[in-house]
């Protein structure tokens, strides 16, 4: 069967800090839950391996496509270094509450301890907010010891280096960074496939039955990055009909297309998936073979490998789009 542009059902994830602006915001049917965090718009985690929505594929899983189509799906590269394991996990985030003080293992650690891979991540801010910021490493050298000190005696936040965020604003946050979403934020997250977590502080909170959340705090400290924090916030300069490179590492690459003519990119080289998220504006999205896809702002689509020459087509105005695929 010939492939095409991929879309997946959202998984909806609950969280003491969700809220409702993925309703709000993107159309996304959260069925009257109000504390939706978390949509993960493309997963391969287990017990969370996502499904396709669209086109002659539908009901099967990601993982049954790489098992089936191998490098046709996810580019001859990216297959030999991960097999049949997708590496890529995108979410959007809706902080209604502040997150949780957390900081995640690289791939190293990750693998003793979980044998999983590490978490390196990006951020990118989707809407404007009142006063929302966040937290991305520390506004000075510092140690474990002060680090405990401070916490022991409730004056942690004097270390942390806090950043103002607005729509547009991209953070990259590698493993060992401590890190916080704060409220008021509505966020695309790019990341590794992993689910692990290091919380360090949580504001004493309670769930529903009056229990705080676990916390990790010896974890964290074996991988935490006590070093000034030097860059958080990438610095971009978007630019219309040109894509315009965000992020590069070596898990992911993320562009920036903001679109307002038809325009054609030549996807050969790459030997690679291509993940696009919409995040403002809708266009369509065209294959070579004349498979075509319809996009709209809080949806993501999958371009396998295969689909070398794509055309993207704004519809009713200008389209903005994260392109993230892996190039190194």
């Amino acid at each position: 069967m010939e492939l095409y542009p991929l879309i997946f059902k959202p998984q909806f994830k609950e969280r003491i800090w969700g809220g409702t602006k993925l309703e709000k915001r993107f159309g996304k049917n959260l069925k009257g839950k109000t504390n939706i965090g978390e949509s993960w718009e493309l997963s391969a985690v287990e017990g969370n391996v996502s499904v396709v929505e669209n086109g002659s594929l539908a009901g099967n899983t990601l993982q049954e496509l790489i098992e089936v189509y191998m490098d046709e799906l996810v580019g001859g590269k990216v297959y030999e270094k991960h097999g049949d394991e997708f590496p890529l996990l995108i979410k959007f985030i809706d902080a209604n509450d502040d997150l949780s003080i957390q900081v995640h293992p690289d791939d190293k650690v990750a693998k003793a301890r979980h044998h999983a891979f590490g978490k390196t991540e990006m951020w990118f801010a989707l809407d404007d907010a009142e006063n929302p910021r966040l937290i991305s490493g520390f506004s000075k050298d510092t140690n474990k010891n002060e680090f405990l000190e401070k916490l022991k005696n409730g004056t942690l936040s004097d270390l942390f280096n806090y950043e103002q965020v607005k729509k547009g604003d991209v953070f990259f946050v590698p493993a060992g960074r401590v890190h916080a979403i704060c409220k008021g934020n509505l966020i695309a997250e790019i990341q590794q496939t992993s689910d692990i977590t290091y919380r360090i502080y949580d504001y004493d909170r309670k769930d529903e039955q009056g229990n705080g959340r676990e916390l990790h705090l010896d974890m964290s400290l074996d991988v935490m990055d006590f070093s000034k924090v030097k860059e958080a916030k990438v610095e971009t300069k978007p630019q219309i009909n040109k894509p315009v490179e965000l992020v590069s590492c070596k898990y992911f690459t993320t562009n920036m297309l903001n679109l307002s003519l038809k325009a054609q990119r030549d996807y050969f080289e790459f030997d690679s998936f291509v993940i696009l998220i919409c995040t403002e504006g809708k266009c369509r999205v065209g294959a070579k073979n004349g498979l075509k896809t319809e996009i709209k702002a809080g949806d993501t689509v999958l371009l396998p490998a295969t689909l070398h020459d794509v055309e993207f087509e704004p519809l009713g105005g200008e389209v903005e789009l994260l392109e993230v695929y892996i190039s190194k």
